[in-house]
């Protein structure tokens, strides 16, 4: 990301930045994709979350492919129109927690949302690219290895603050991705239950 704009950081930014980012982050691709392709309510299958892991239990390897794209652009999109509409570095950080928490707490679900990784992954990729990468590659090493689409994610992310700060230099980006990657475990926190007793799903293992 270009080095960012000097701009006092005032309430209209910010809750700008913030509705902008949630407002992004709240589109349910999921959802809206498996009920346009003529699927069940995915909140009523599987694991019950929205994001492209459990569409991909559907069976409709492409529908997930689309969700995955979706759910990251979203974030992505967020962090870039924070950036260059609202107000630099800071209202895109903004606008990256609230593509995030728009994505857990989505108001037209119910506040019932997904578990935030591909959101996660596209605003990396909005905020600073090489980590993306990283983390993307993280990610499908250990879920090639061991077809947990959650433990990947759990790893890689617990990575990507460290990789901010101490690879990066970027300190309050590394602040604010640490934040992200608490309420990411914390929607992880029944994969982590079923990962210790042996009985968390695997990619493409279908419900049933």
């Amino acid at each position: 990301m270009p080095e960012a704009m000097n701009w006092g950081l005032s309430w209209p930014y910010f809750l700008t930045a913030i509705v902008i980012g949630y407002l992004f982050g709240s589109i349910p691709f999921g959802v809206l994709l498996t009920r346009m392709g003529g699927g069940p309510d995915l909140r009523s299958i599987g694991s019950g979350n929205i994001g492209a892991t459990n569409v991909l239990r559907t069976g409709n390897k492409k529908l997930a492919a689309l969700t995955l794209v979706g759910d990251m652009l979203k974030g992505t999109v967020a962090v870039l129109v924070g950036f260059y509409l609202i107000g630099g570095k800071n209202a895109a950080l903004l606008a990256g927690l609230g593509a995030f928490l728009g994505h857990l707490f989505p108001v037209w679900l119910g506040f019932k949302g997904g578990k935030g990784v591909a959101t996660y992954l596209g605003i990396l990729i909005g905020l600073k690219w090489p980590i993306a990468v990283t983390f993307a590659a993280i990610w499908l090493s250990i879920a090639y290895l061991s077809r947990y689409s959650s433990l990947a994610a759990l790893v890689g992310s617990l990575f990507v603050p460290f990789l901010l700060w101490f690879w990066a230099g970027e300190r309050q980006m590394a602040e604010m991705i640490a934040i992200l990657t608490v309420l990411l475990w914390f929607m992880h926190r029944e994969n982590i239950a079923r990962l210790l007793q042996g009985r968390e799903g695997k990619i493409g293992q279908k419900e049933g």
